[in-house]
């Protein structure tokens, strides 16, 4: 049993997570103690590895905020030489500490919130809420131009070609005097 493992996808990066594990991903905005779903890229069991995306919503990997931390401070120095550019930052990461409780294939896909909220738990027909979309929107009116309705637009031409621009002789020099001698 010691073989199952998941590898979860958190703000942009990978983590493999094993039950009794503790993980330090970016900042999550659940509070300390709070029981956290991630999402499974892929499952690892002694018998078989699952990487189907339809199959692993089956899988469920459930994680225990322990706290929030901030991480170790990173120095950043820019330099230039002979340019006498130079700055310095730092930087430090916001950090969750989190436990993981629990990784294991569940037998049948976890229900939707959205649909455990709906009363009676069924979905209403397409039709039927199509229709009471289209029932709860105003009807859209023309933009007010000045034209008919009835009217077509005017069909948009394309823009005069400009006659090219007529060169100017170049001026002529006076002609240079002649000298008497």
């Amino acid at each position: 049993m010691a073989d199952i493992y998941a590898i979860i996808e958190s703000g942009g990066k990978q983590y493999r997570a094993a039950e009794g594990q503790i993980l330090l991903v970016d900042r999550l905005k659940a509070d300390e103690g709070a029981k956290v779903n991630l999402r499974a890229v892929m499952f690892r069991d002694s018998d078989d590895t699952v990487l189907d995306s339809g199959k692993l919503e089956k899988v469920k990997v459930e994680a225990v905020v322990s706290g929030h931390e901030r991480g170790k401070k990173i120095r950043v120095f820019k330099y230039k030489s002979k340019k006498g550019y130079r700055k310095r930052q730092g930087h430090r990461s916001e950090l969750t500490r989190l436990e993981v409780t629990e990784v294991k294939m569940l037998t049948r896909k976890p229900a939707k919130a959205a649909e455990k909220r709906e009363a009676g738990g069924s979905k209403p027909d397409a039709d039927a809420a199509a229709a009471e979309i289209a029932a709860e929107k105003p009807a859209v009116k023309e933009p007010a131009t000045g034209r008919q309705p009835t009217e077509k637009p005017a069909a948009s031409k394309a823009p005069a070609k400009m006659p090219a621009a007529k060169k100017k002789p170049a001026a002529k020099k006076p002609a240079r005097e002649k000298k008497e001698s």
